[in-house]
């Protein structure tokens, strides 16, 4: 079936001028990852809705559905038993309890529960997916996830115990569970049971029909919320990892040249060409940084034969290589963006019924290949990226490297003032960026990788992709955490050579950082200042103060 031509997102133009409300309506083809994302973080900011073409699809799914349990014909998980237990057939008066015990026997998570923003996503995206009609469940349903998300009423989904295939049985069995009037919600603030927050917001709960429970939770949409969020983190990661460059550029007194155009575009990677640019960009007005023709014009004069130069004319790989390393992981954005705009808009439980044929299909929709290798590809780029800024911060605290700056960035004093000596300013600051980058290339190893034969090896061969997509979100925020660092690092640099010869960019970034964290003047304690600047890359505080939008 063709995708609609209509667009996800809408205005309400019947909303006053001064409060436009953004409408998020679910047709299962044009769900974007950053409407996923927006609505993720935003609760409460969007009135969602099933579009009037998804709830015809719905519709006439369930016909089909009903008209075979009439017939019957063995419906897999319809009227027969899950996995390996599908050669049982029961009548169509055992349907529902069917599902009923699925959805019992399946919450069996354990680990800590997600964080609400990926619980937001997966009902958005579980929601979506049944919008495109083929898994024969109601559309009260699909009303009744919006309806919570719109209430900010989230199941307590453990993050543990997904296999990826078939799909995320346990997590969403939590979410399916909720609809039905079972399990824990969190709800204002407060862990309740999901009959008193359904009665507390005027909802009602549903009892499952045959197949409702399979199509719940027989799908992608738990690794997807990860996967999906970790991309766009990894976007904030891209910019400040060239914002980064450019400030260890300046501070370093570094060439402003290695960034220039004509080498790049003889290596047309597209993410390495806007890695460049954007690193160039940045350096605008920069009184530190310096050109080639610079460095190069202290050479040898006369009949001189040999010189030791005062600065070495091309700077470490952590700097010249920053586009060729950040370039990767924004070429990898581009085709994970493209696979995840797919998964998230698909039809991905089983059996799927084609309702213009009246056919049930029998198929493995619910295989989350594709998000683990996404995933998998993510981590890899993203993880390099941190090793990139955990280079550059050595360079800076290390006396060997840093050129004219201190030692561990310590203020500078004269040898004879009453702290010298006893303050080692950045010393535990980059230890800590080196555990955390250790750890985020860790979590970069292939999860996919370790597939197990499950359930009576009916599910023989499965894809992680559960835990390659939180192991990808958990890479973003480790190396969030050493930007933050690097950044800190960084202004204290440009405290120490003069931040009033910054760019006109690094300079907005330095103001921003240090509106609310002051120079380092003597030891102290860093840890919620890294949490306060990681928290201005995540939600794009930072970029927006630089860039102005």
């Amino acid at each position: 079936m063709d995708a609609p031509e209509t667009s996800t997102l809408q205005v309400d133009a019947t909303a006053p001028a001064d409060a436009v409300a953004e409408r998020i309506v679910l047709d299962g083809y044009t769900l974007s990852p950053a409407d996923v994302a927006r609505v993720a973080s935003r609760p409460g900011s969007f009135a969602l809705a099933l579009s009037s073409d998804a709830a015809v699809r719905m519709k006439a799914s369930v016909r089909v559905k009903e008209q075979m349990i009439d017939s019957g014909i063995p419906i897999y998980g319809v009227t027969t038993g899950f996995g390996d237990s599908s050669g049982r057939q029961v009548g169509a008066a055992k349907t529902a309890e069917l599902q009923r015990n699925l959805l019992r026997f399946l919450r069996v998570g354990v680990g800590p529960v997600a964080a609400p923003e990926v619980i937001r996503a997966t009902m958005l995206i579980r929601a979506n997916c049944a919008a495109r009609g083929n898994s024969a469940i109601r559309e009260e349903l699909v009303r009744l996830i919006l309806d919570l998300l719109e209430h900010d009423v989230l199941p307590q989904i453990p993050e543990r115990g997904s296999v990826g295939a078939s799909g995320d049985l346990a997590p969403l069995s939590y979410l399916a569970a909720a609809l039905t009037g079972e399990g824990q919600v969190r709800w204002n603030d407060f862990t309740t049971t999901a009959a008193e927050a359904l009665r507390a917001n005027g909802l009602q709960s549903l009892e499952l029909q045959a197949k409702e429970g399979l199509a719940l939770v027989n799908g992608t949409s738990f690794m997807a919320a990860f996967a999906t969020l970790a991309l766009t983190e990894a976007t904030e990661i891209a910019w400040a990892a060239e914002l980064c460059t450019a400030f260890a550029t300046e501070v370093r007194g570094g060439s402003r040249d290695q960034f220039s155009a004509f080498p790049h575009l003889h290596k047309p990677h597209p993410g390495q060409i806007t890695s460049a640019v954007g690193i160039s960009d940045l350096l605008e007005g920069s009184a530190l940084a310096v050109g080639d023709d610079d460095l190069m014009a202290a050479g040898l004069s006369g009949d001189q034969t040999y010189l030791e130069l005062e600065q070495r004319i091309q700077e470490p790989y952590s700097i010249r290589c920053a586009p060729h390393v950040i370039g990767v992981l924004r070429d990898t954005m581009g085709w994970v963006e493209q696979w995840m705009e797919r998964e998230i808009n698909s039809s991905n439980d089983n059996p799927l019924f084609d309702a213009e044929a009246g056919r049930v299909h029998n198929s493995g929709n619910f295989y989350g290949g594709h998000v683990a290798h996404a995933a998998q590809a993510l981590s890899t780029a993203t993880a390099s990226v941190a090793d990139l800024l955990d280079r550059q911060l050595a360079l800076l605290v290390d006396e060997k490297f840093n050129r004219d700056l201190t030692p561990n960035l310590i203020a500078r004093v004269a040898p004879d003032h009453p702290a010298a000596g006893v303050h080692h300013g950045f010393k535990g600051a980059q230890i800590a960026a080196s555990a955390l980058t250790a750890e985020a290339l860790h979590l970069a190893t292939p999860a996919g990788s370790f597939s197990r034969s499950t359930e009576a090896h009916n599910q023989d061969k499965v894809s992680m992709g559960t835990i390659a997509a939180r192991h990808a979100r958990t890479v973003g925020q480790l190396v969030t955490e050493v930007t933050a660092i690097h950044l800190l690092a960084l202004c204290q640099a440009a405290d120490i050579v003069g931040p009033e010869r910054l760019g006109r960019h690094t300079a907005r970034a330095h103001a921003a950082v240090r509106a609310g964290i002051p120079t380092v003047e003597q030891d102290r304690p860093m840890d919620l200042e890294i949490q306060a600047v990681a928290e201005m890359l995540r939600t794009g505080a930072l970029r927006a103060a630089v860039t102005g939008s």
